[in-house]
């Protein structure tokens, strides 16, 4: 198939809201006497799925994660959006994700597609296709919002009793989401296509899927929900399959430059990536991320301080083992990293790809201090949506975290597994391997604070794989289904921050002696060449004059309803077209 960011898809008509768009044909030019005579027409149709796909850099698909919208307590900007102060949610009039044309679409292609009468040595792979962007659909949703209807048909407009359905329990739902995925696998080609669904990205979507449903069945136990081992196992055993097929390797060149080069390719990296949104600059198809990340146009997003603190010191050890780490300023804490975070943000000695110039945190575009890097491109892209690199759906690297994390959930991970799943993050950027006693022996306090549901024996080995996850996996659009299924979401109402700085004054952010950054409370400095930054104005310290971490947004009183949040709330017009459906706990 082609590159499906760039297919000029037929005409799909994509409404929401359940009753205004069942009863649709979804291609204007079909009816399902006369579609799919070709195997072109078949390909046409099941192109037309792809673009739900996320992440994306351009807008959201059924509420869900691009690139521009990840933060949870991830990345933060200038002020908090519904992800990460989830209460500010409120219960919508309509939209707020319940959007179910893109099942409409599948669905009425599943019913038709034998219409044109050609064989299954054609057809298997475009059922696969479809049945795998039903599971993506249903998967999105289920972590949305949790039970739903469950839609196997496209409804014609006078089918009242599938138009008027109930929610049915997520264990129904999830259940016929692994049986589309099981079906996907079998008929699925195994040739690899970083633009096409084929077999290893049903395989790695299994994995993504079975270890969310594993986990939260696991920790949200005021559900009672059933089945989270045989979740975790389905996860393990899907994650393997791709693993010992060999078709993958984690991408490595030079330590200091491969995760970098990995986002930063305007071509997939075939060998790592399973799935890619391609652009394109010879079609002037571009997406913005440069511009995001230079700039106060898109909220000035950067790191918090929690995740800076997480990675490792360069030799594998903790750096909030370090006396004093909490006041560490800019230059000293980022010496002797685990290499992913001068490939993630700007460290000292940073340089664009291809420049020869030293740059320091510009707080024109991040509100933290800590300016994102991954994703940017060079100096010729900084124009407003000129970017064209391309965007991973799926990669290897997330298929062997899940993999470990499923076996440490499950109580059979062993050393030999770390070697085979998160040896290899770390081979990649020069990174001891991780000690699955050691961790277990000592777990890390620090991350013990945050991610409070973890216990039992294996506990400190899962913050430790919890850790590479967030690193390794940042900017990819995974954090808040991990938060939800960990049941960790009391993590967004806590207080964002950002760098530290004692106080007032002139500071070096680079450590060659000039001063980069003035903080000051009066009269601007005549300093030349610097940024400023005006105390209480431009920049927030904890205790003000005396200094401390920049605070954001520390104006706004953030919560976490734990008997609330885990789930959004169903659009009010849909409960009124619909009466048998009934609203999330909480947001009655």
């Amino acid at each position: 198939m082609k590159k499906y960011s760039i297919l000029i898809f037929a005409g799909v008509m994509l409404l929401s809201g359940c009753s205004k768009f069942l009863d649709r044909q979804p291609l204007s030019q079909i009816s399902p006497s006369t579609a799919f005579n070709s195997e072109n027409e078949l390909q046409l149709y099941v192109n037309s799925f792809y673009n739900a796909m996320v992440p994306n850099a351009d807008n959201d698909n059924n509420g869900f994660t691009s690139l521009y919208n990840e933060d949870a307590d991830n990345i933060v900007k200038n002020a908090p959006s519904v992800t990460s102060n989830p209460s500010s949610r409120t219960v919508p009039v309509s939209g707020g994700g319940w959007s179910w044309s893109n099942l409409r679409n599948i669905n009425y292609f599943l019913q038709n597609y034998q219409n044109g009468g050609l064989p299954p040595s054609i057809t298997a792979k475009y059922v696969g296709v479809a049945k795998f962007f039903r599971a993506y659909f249903y998967f999105g949703m289920v972590a949305h919002f949790g039970d739903l209807p469950w839609y196997s048909t496209a409804i014609a407009a006078n089918d009242s009793a599938l138009l008027h359905l109930p929610r049915v329990s997520r264990v129904v739902i999830m259940d016929s989401v692994v049986r589309d995925l099981d079906s996907a696998i079998a008929s699925l080609p195994t040739t690899k296509d970083v633009a096409s669904i084929t077999k290893y990205t049903a395989l790695a979507l299994k994995s993504r899927i079975c270890l969310f449903e594993g986990t939260f069945r696991k920790y949200h136990t005021e559900f009672s929900l059933p089945d989270a081992n045989t979740f975790l196992q389905k996860c393990v055993d899907a994650s393997e399959t791709l693993r010992q097929s060999g078709a993958f390797q984690v991408y490595t060149s030079t330590p200091g430059s491969a995760y970098r080069d990995l986002f930063s390719s305007y071509n997939p990296v075939a060998s790592e990536i399973i799935l890619a949104r391609q652009y394109s600059n010879s079609l002037s198809i571009y997406h913005n991320v440069n511009y995001y990340t230079l700039t106060a146009s898109y909220g000035k997003p950067g790191l918090e301080k929690k995740l800076v603190n997480s990675y490792l010191m360069a030799d594998g050890s903790r750096f909030t083992d370090k006396p004093g780490y909490e006041t560490m300023q800019f230059y000293s804490e980022m010496q002797n990293r685990d290499p992913r975070l001068s490939q993630t943000i700007r460290t000292p000695g940073y340089k664009r790809i291809g420049g020869t110039t030293t740059m320091v945190p510009s707080f024109v575009g991040t509100t933290t201090g800590y300016q994102l890097t991954k994703f940017v491109t060079g100096t010729v892209d900084d124009a407003y949506a000129k970017c064209y690199n391309a965007l991973p759906v799926f990669r290897y690297a997330e298929v062997l975290l899940n993999l470990a994390e499923a076996k440490a959930e499950l109580g059979t991970l062993a050393q030999a597994d770390i070697n085979n799943t998160i040896k290899p993050l770390r081979d990649r950027v020069g990174m001891p391997n991780m000690d699955m006693a050691a961790a277990n022996a000592q777990p890390d306090a620090y991350l013990a604070g945050q991610y409070t549901n973890v216990s039992g024996a294996n506990s400190g080995v899962i913050l430790e794989i919890r850790r590479e996850r967030r690193i390794e996996l940042i900017m990819e659009g995974v954090r808040w289904n991990d938060l939800m299924r960990w049941k960790e979401g009391h993590l967004l109402a806590l207080q964002f921050k950002g760098e530290y700085f004692p106080g007032l004054g002139n500071y070096d952010l680079d450590g060659d002696g000039v001063t980069d950054l003035v903080i000051y409370a009066a009269s601007k400095p005549s300093t030349p060449g610097v940024q400023f930054l005006l105390l209480n104005t431009d920049v927030i310290l904890e205790k003000g004059v005396s200094g401390g971490n920049i605070l954001i947004s520390n104006n706004i009183t953030k919560t976490f309803d734990e008997k609330r949040d885990y789930f959004y709330p169903l659009p009010t017009q849909e409960l009124l077209l619909n009466p048998n459906l009934k609203q999330n706990p909480g947001w009655q």
